[in-house]
């Protein structure tokens, strides 16, 4: 799903761990964190300076996200494109 527009709270945040991106060979930081609204929760993907950004019980605003399966579990993610707001 794409063109996703959210907001809700930020439950949890997962300790930050780095990866390698097989594309560039680059190292970036990525994080989990568990976002909620009054339809549910999701895991919401954040990536290097997103996760300095964001503070548990945050409310966020994500604008043009989009929804993916990794690993059998559905997850938000903001993308190049999208833009995450703390309100």
């Amino acid at each position: 799903m794409r063109r996703v527009d959210v907001t809700g709270k930020i439950l949890e945040i997962s300790e930050p761990r780095e990866v390698t991106s097989r594309y560039s060979g680059a190292r970036h930081r990525v994080a989990t964190a568990i976002l909620a609204d009054d339809s549910g929760k999701i895991k919401l993907t954040l990536w290097n300076k997103q996760i300095d950004q964001v503070s548990v019980n945050d409310t966020v605003q994500i604008e043009n996200g989009y929804v993916t399966s990794f690993r059998g579990e559905i997850q938000l993610n903001v993308g190049k494109y999208g833009k995450l707001t703390v309100i």
